[in-house]
């Protein structure tokens, strides 16, 4: 592959990451956790999938004409309410914000201008777009954050048939396993692999912070419907993902 078509900050060498960032390149990072899926999933289906869209936002991105780089996953998140499960890594809030502060430093001593903070995992939400200002605020550059189903807004519920967005090892998490590491799946438990379409009891407001443990939530570690997944859906999402992050980070406003 041209160096000038390599979307991977790992691929690249100091003096290609110098060019980028002379060029004024967004830096994607993109953000998960490891943590369980339910019966049918591999712990990691949050790295891959944040990755996953992370990469195709990128190139979407740099077909256009607008430089940028994606860093690794930042593959650590907060998931404790996952623990119980078992299968699950987690930090504390202090350790996460240390973490990406320090990548996020890392960028910008490295001439980077723009950052972009993108969240895979559901736990994770506010916490990264807290960390994301707090940094624009100390390092003195444009700092966006944002989870990759929040930002594709609408564009999901057309493609699934239970549900219209990224639950938890759900019809759409499901799917873009199937699509990006089928071997991830464990078909035997398929029929396992459903619970309730909330984490919130009923009448709590969604208004509401609260984070309760999934073990109380649901029995399976499911929130959703993985049943209905299928490969196609799974293409279908990460397409329109990638098409609809592209566009809002390329938006100048964001950035200006």
């Amino acid at each position: 592959m041209p160096r000038t078509t390599e979307i991977e900050w790992m691929k690249l060498t100091a003096a290609e990451l110098n060019a980028r960032a002379a060029d004024d390149a967004l830096v994607i990072i993109p953000v998960a956790s490891l943590e369980q899926h339910g019966p049918h999933l591999a712990t990691g289906v949050d790295i891959v999938c944040a990755t996953a869209v992370a990469h195709r936002v990128a190139r979407r991105m740099l077909e256009a004409g607008r430089p940028v780089v994606v860093t690794p996953c930042v593959w650590t998140g907060l998931a404790e309410h996952h623990v119980p499960f078992g299968g699950t890594v987690t930090l504390d809030f202090d350790a996460f914000k240390a973490v990406l502060r320090g990548v996020v430093r890392s960028a910008m001593r490295a001439g980077f201008k723009r950052v972009m903070l993108l969240n895979g995992h559901g736990g994770n939400a506010e916490a990264v777009a807290v960390v994301g200002v707090e940094c624009s605020n100390e390092f003195g550059i444009a700092i966006g954050a944002g989870t990759y189903w929040h930002l594709a807004g609408d564009a999901f519920a057309p493609i699934l048939e239970r549900q219209s967005t990224v639950q938890h090892a759900c019809e759409a998490e499901t799917s873009m396993m199937m699509a990006l590491m089928p071997e991830a799946l464990r078909a035997d438990r398929l029929a396992e692999a459903h619970g309730p379409h909330s984490t919130r009891p009923e009448g709590v407001p969604a208004a509401l912070f609260r984070r309760w443990s999934f073990q109380d939530v649901t029995p399976s570690g499911v929130v959703g419907d993985a049943r209905a997944a299928s490969a196609a859906k799974g293409e279908a999402l990460l397409a329109v993902a990638a098409e609809r992050i592209a566009e809002q980070l390329g938006n100048a406003k964001i950035w200006g």
